[in-house]
């Protein structure tokens, strides 16, 4: 993919016109985020003056600023400044230089698409003065956040990052293993980028999150890898800098795994599309134009020396890393890989004259040779996202097609709720992607998974038991009927194995007890009967109420739920399109994708309605809690309460817009003045929990800024 280093002129930045100028929004958004110092380089100021501009603004004396947010945060960061620093002072915050960035931007879990595949043309930011009128609007902003927050209830109790002192199994599997004999989840701690060239200084697998993944009956972990960073085309070693470290480092973390019984998992999406310098030096690597605007091009596997090197490239890793467990495989749709990874094999005069699941089962075997000449007893699983003649066209046939081609000792991983058919608020349609909300499995996975195992091959299943697209911001949705449902379904299927999340999801509690015991069982073992079953009465109204979400895979990944509350209101229309779990914007049409504006907005309003009801129940048990019971109570309680402030912020916002285009100026009022309430209540809860809002390959959704940032720009509406 090509990254431009300049901005997108028809693309202007949207206004923030809560703030007095542009610089207090740079300012404000990255206070105590990056050094006063690096913002007054950026601004071309003086320390001193941003000092002051600061207490203007209500915020305290400045504390020196973590050096976590740039190491650990940076997608925040950038998000926070995307549209208002231009590109050059973006790089300058962060202290990257422009390869770094495009790095991030192309393999950082599709940063770029995210972002809307574009920087807004923001000009350069510096600071000034301010006029008499300017000093007067900053007074009115500062009042207007201490009016909800006072100055003494700012900031942090629990600071990001920090949510390792929270890692707690109240609910350890105590031997037993339950149906499944692979239960491997993505880790916690490992972010979707380059994770293995610096394991000190932010470790993918810390020893107390092993320790809880272990007690929970957790026995693997799955994060990314990108096969030429671990070995280098030959040639073309230059692409490959640093492979040697990665080995050195997976090694060691392999090492520290298998202490715990935990085996690692890599997760390859190969061979993966290269640069057009990459393609310059190895002409015979290129295969089909995918993107024309970006000169994108997959890798031929056609020819030869493409799978001969992904091969060996397999079988060097695993020899360096013999205790490695194995890695599973998706093969079409996600990053470019193949011809035919995205269904534009026609362009493509080799691969076009094979079948779809020829090219697959071509990748399969080459990598099943290499990791079994090294390592006899790893598993590979081959899984089946996005497996279809075309454009999700004759799935069921095309999986089959390319079970037929499998290896024997190579593992079937079907997306379990891939395919199924639902009907919300009278609207069909199907599930692609994870959804927690429409317990599968699928019809379609159900009968691939008795498909596979006819033929001799294990099985395992992909499911979402934590969280999903459908709400990431909390670490898990306490819904765990719905996923108990899902569960049991896959057990007596005979599934083998359990894939316990992608990216989000992997927190070390919640719901992945529930691959070992029931709801019931976990609850009554912590709490008495009364208490116990008022909990459960709770948790199934939480998941009867989460049943109603509108589910669509468009509106799962743009619609404001993950944000929440952080999201802006606009008095006009932006017109920009909602992103990939980037930028939500206000974009309803996008948000309801299939489903009638109407329809849309009442199932999000049974959502937020239904959850809410169930809100008292758990306020009623607060009362009557004996002191043993209090923590996992606090635990049900916060997971609960910062779902139904994301839940309830969706609803507001899409309540919001309608009102807005229909020009109900009571209703945008009404709903803004509930939206700030609801705010309030999330911006308490973050102080005190760090793992609010924070997602592994997004970081942290939102910071405290953001949210009281938030609260003025309802506060504008009233």
């Amino acid at each position: 993919m090509l990254i431009p280093d300049v901005p997108d002129a028809s693309c202007p930045p949207l206004e923030y016109s809560h703030f007095p100028t542009k610089w207090q929004a740079v300012l404000w958004r990255n206070y105590n985020f990056v050094t006063l110092k690096k913002l007054a380089e950026i601004l071309e100021c003086s320390e001193d003056e941003l000092t002051n501009a600061a207490q203007e603004m209500g915020l305290p004396a400045v504390q020196p600023a973590p050096s976590d947010w740039v190491r650990y945060g940076y997608l925040t960061v950038i998000r926070n400044n995307w549209h208002l620093l231009n590109y050059e002072q973006l790089l300058q915050l962060l202290e990257w230089s422009p390869e770094r960035m495009r790095a991030a931007l192309r393999e950082e879990d599709f940063l770029w698409g995210k972002l809307g595949n574009m920087k807004p043309d923001c000009g350069k930011v510096v600071y000034s003065p301010l006029t008499a009128e300017e000093r007067a609007a900053t007074e009115q902003f500062r009042q207007c956040w201490q009016k909800y927050v006072p100055a003494e209830e700012y900031g942090y109790q629990e600071n990001p990052f920090t949510f390792s002192g929270k890692y707690r199994t109240f609910f350890p599997a105590n031997g037993k293993d339950g149906p499944f004999s692979l239960r491997f989840v993505h880790s916690y701690a490992a972010t979707c980028g380059d994770l293995l060239l610096d394991i000190d200084s932010r470790d993918p697998v810390p020893e107390n999150l092993l320790k809880e993944y272990a007690a929970q009956g957790i026995n693997g972990i799955w994060f990314h890898v990108i096969l030429y960073l671990l070995h280098p085309v030959k040639g073309s070693e230059e692409f490959s800098e640093g492979f040697e470290t990665r080995l050195k480092n997976l090694a060691a973390v392999v090492e520290r795994c298998k202490k715990y019984g935990i085996g690692i998992y890599l997760y390859l999406n190969e061979p993966r599309g290269m640069t057009e310098a990459f393609y310059e030096k190895n002409p015979g690597w290129r295969g089909v134009l995918t993107n024309p605007k970006e000169n994108q091009y997959a890798c031929c596997t056609s020819k030869g020396e493409v799978l001969r090197w992904m091969e060996e490239a397999i079988y060097t890793v695993f020899k360096r890393v013999p205790d490695l467990a194995g890695a599973f495989m998706i093969t079409m749709s996600e990053n470019v890989t193949h011809c035919n990874a995205q269904h534009k094999v026609d362009g493509c005069p080799l691969c076009r004259e094979l079948h779809g699941s020829e090219i697959i089962g071509a990748i399969a075997q080459a990598a099943e040779r290499g990791m079994h000449r090294a390592s006899p007893e790893a598993k590979l699983l081959m899984s089946d996202w996005a497996w279809a003649e075309k454009n999700f066209d004759h799935e069921a046939e095309f999986r089959k097609k390319v079970i037929d081609r499998l290896p024997q000792n190579v593992w079937f991983l079907t997306i379990s709720e891939w395919g199924k058919a639902i009907q919300i608020g009278g609207t069909p349609n199907t599930v692609f992607d994870y959804s927690i909300s429409q317990p599968g499995p699928s019809d379609e996975s159900a009968e691939a998974v008795r498909y596979a195992k006819s033929k001799g091959l294990k099985v395992a299943a992909k499911i979402q038991a934590n969280n999903s697209w459908e709400l990431s911001s909390v670490p898990y949705i306490p819904v765990p009927y719905l996923i108990e449902e899902h569960i049991k379904r896959l057990a007596d299927a005979g599934v083998d194995g359990i894939m316990l999340s992608w990216t989000h999801g992997g927190y070390p509690g919640g719901n992945l007890a529930l691959i070992h015991s029931s709801v019931d069982e976990l609850v009554q073992s912590k709490f008495r009967k009364q208490t116990a079953e008022k909990i459960c009465q709770a948790l199934r109204l939480f998941g009867e109420a989460f049943r109603n979400f509108p589910f669509d895979v468009i509106t799962a990944y743009t619609c404001p739920a993950n944000y929440g509350p952080m999201n802006l209101l606009h008095a006009k229309a932006t017109g920009r399109r909602a992103t990939m779990v980037g930028f939500p914007y206000d974009d309803l049409t996008r948000w309801r994708s299939c489903y009638p504006e109407d329809v849309f907005a009442e199932q999000f309003r049974k959502v937020s309605d239904g959850w809410g009801a169930a809100m008292p129940i758990l306020e009623e048990v607060k009362k009557e809690l004996l002191p043993e019971e209090q923590e996992l109570f606090r635990e049900i309680e916060t997971m609960a309460t910062g779902a139904y402030c994301h839940l309830y912020s969706a609803d507001l916002q899409i309540r919001f817009v309608r009102c807005r285009e229909s020009g109900d100026l009571a209703g945008m009022r009404d709903a803004a003045a509930k939206e700030l309430e609801n705010t309030k209540r999330l911006y308490e809860l973050v102080r005190e929990d760090s793992r609010i809002g924070f997602e592994s390959s997004n970081h942290y959704y939102y910071t405290l800024n953001d949210l009281l940032e938030k609260i003025v720009n309802c506060e504008s509406f009233l």
